[in-house]
């Protein structure tokens, strides 16, 4: 029990002895994160819009509503009647569905359905950009809530920065969405505004997402660098 007690220790140690106890930081591989919350993106972003579009087409308004709502809380009571956690992300894909599903059947617009989390996307681009005048970067927040990171690492200058700028980024990306959203909303059918938007939005994402995680390995190799002499020394 005492070995097994001061496994973790020894590691946590080893780590430090690594890096020079202070800035440096090695993350699970990319692919690991990716298999962690890709299932859980697809089931609480992807699937709703999906369900009630193919609802929307076959049964009308009220029936994607209907479908997308059922398809959320099935989620909720099949993982558990499974003894599986919820995602947190599930849980707000269900606060969200609901509050949008009553004020669309309330208005009867589909458009309505989807102008909110267009609003909403619209408010976290501020937030991203708010958060760094005020120097607590958004961005550090999502990327530790993904992947626990050491203290020191977070108070290294250039994560800092790195942060700060990705924050930045972000802000832009969530506002070049919202205006595409809006934009198509207005314009186009909602088929077209599902597809061709989602298709748009999905390449904007995941070039910010290349960006990002191209800038935190470079951010890593320099701040892993500095960390090398401490070893040495």
């Amino acid at each position: 029990m005492e070995e097994a007690a001061t496994t973790p220790a020894r590691t946590r140690g080893a780590h430090e002895q690594r890096t020079g106890g202070h800035h440096g930081f090695e993350p699970p591989r990319l692919t690991s994160m990716l298999r962690h919350a890709l299932p859980r993106f697809v089931e609480g972003v992807i699937a709703p819009v999906a369900v009630f579009y193919a609802a929307f087409a076959l049964l009308g308004l009220n029936g994607g509503l209907v479908a997308a709502v059922a398809w959320v809380y099935g989620g909720i009571a099949w993982r558990y009647a499974r003894g599986h956690g919820v995602s947190a992300m599930l849980l707000l894909a269900a606060v969200g569905v609901t509050a949008r599903a009553v004020l669309a059947a309330a208005t009867h617009s589909a458009v309505i359905y989807f102008l909110q989390p267009t609003l909403g996307t619209l408010t976290v681009a501020v937030t991203f950009l708010a958060s760094v005048p005020l120097g607590r970067p958004l961005a550090q927040k999502v990327a530790t809530d993904m992947v626990p990171m050491p203290e020191a690492f977070l108070r290294h200058a250039r994560v800092r920065r790195f942060f700060l700028r990705i924050s930045l980024l972000w802000s832009l990306v969530f506002f070049v969405n919202a205006v595409i959203s809006l934009w198509m909303l207005f314009h186009e059918s909602i088929g077209t505004f599902l597809w061709v938007r989602t298709g748009l939005v999905a390449a904007l994402g995941a070039a910010a997402v290349a960006v990002s995680v191209w800038g935190f390995r470079r951010c890593l190799l320099h701040v892993n660098g500095d960390a090398a002499p401490a070893t040495l020394g």
